[in-house]
């Protein structure tokens, strides 16, 4: 996900993801353990029969990002019984989600570069990083920078720089180093503050590419590395050991912002759907 030194940018989605949390959710939310018995025998034809084992012997596909980022059958499967949930709000790219799906094949640290660079590059992210630009020099954050178009093309670079950084620190580079899976697995099913709860300590417990609960090093000291780096480029003025700390602390709470949009829109998604089509999934 996107994230940002400075609160504007995350106010903004916070204010628009609590407002969408208004709506009713609807009442069959997946459950993670039983998503191929909820779904008809008729969505699941060919696919399983073509290579019952691939799911257990191939190595995974790093483009496959949505059920398991690595069986095609599972790929194949989610196209054709859930919706598409791989862009949050229908814009941001969101193609680290394990959604209704307790265990997939673990991520090669290439599907883990992958999987980030899909995200930090998607065409939505450039205007999306111009937008929290222009909000960051209405602001006059970095007053180092100045004003004008020069002011605006460095605070894009920076920007975009502490996405990236941030983006591959903590989804590729130390999940490969740690052997951890940088993925949000949804809960999906249980109120809405057990779910909430659950997303939100997601930012300090993950799994291991082996399946274990561990704590989320990848995450924090991701973070904070992304933080000292941005140095590097950020005005002199902010380079300091409170900024750093200060950068560490909103990307990390951003990030736990964009675990609990990660958790409940595809709950929104199916609602939306229902009303505004007239109808269910299929």
């Amino acid at each position: 996900m996107i994230k940002r030194h400075g609160w504007a940018p995350c106010l903004l989605l916070g204010t628009f993801f609590i407002a969408t949390l208004l709506l009713p959710l609807p009442a069959s939310a997946g459950q993670p353990d039983d998503l191929q018995a909820q779904s008809p025998a008729s969505d699941q034809p060919a696919q399983k029969s073509q290579d019952p084992h691939a799911a257990a012997t191939d190595q995974p596909q790093p483009g496959q990002a949505r059920l398991d980022d690595g069986s095609g059958n599972s790929r194949n499967q989610d196209e054709e019984t859930s919706p598409k949930n791989d862009r949050l709000f229908g814009v941001l790219p969101n193609y680290l989600t394990v959604e209704n799906a307790a265990k997939v094949p673990p991520l090669t640290a290439g599907g883990k570069f992958h999987l980030v660079a899909k995200n930090a590059f998607d065409p939505v992210i450039f205007p999306f990083i111009g937008f929290i630009a222009l909000v960051n020099q209405g602001q006059d954050s970095d007053p180092g920078f100045g004003q004008g178009m020069s002011g605006f093309g460095k605070r894009y670079g920076a920007a975009f720089g502490d996405a990236t950084i941030g983006s591959f620190m903590t989804g590729a580079i130390f999940p490969s180093l740690l052997k951890q899976d940088p993925r949000y697995y949804q809960l999906g099913h249980g109120g809405f503050r057990r779910r909430a709860l659950y997303s939100m300590t997601r930012i300090l417990i993950t799994r291991s590419d082996s399946g274990h609960r561990q704590f989320n090093g990848s995450e924090i000291a991701g973070n904070l590395v992304a933080a000292g780096i941005s140095n590097a480029y950020h005005p002199a003025s902010d380079r300091n050991f409170k900024d750093t700390l200060t950068g560490w602390g909103n990307d990390t709470g951003w990030d736990m912002m964009a675990n609990l949009a990660q958790e409940f829109w595809p709950d929104i998604h199916v609602w939306l759907k229902k009303k505004f089509q007239g109808g269910g999934r299929h």
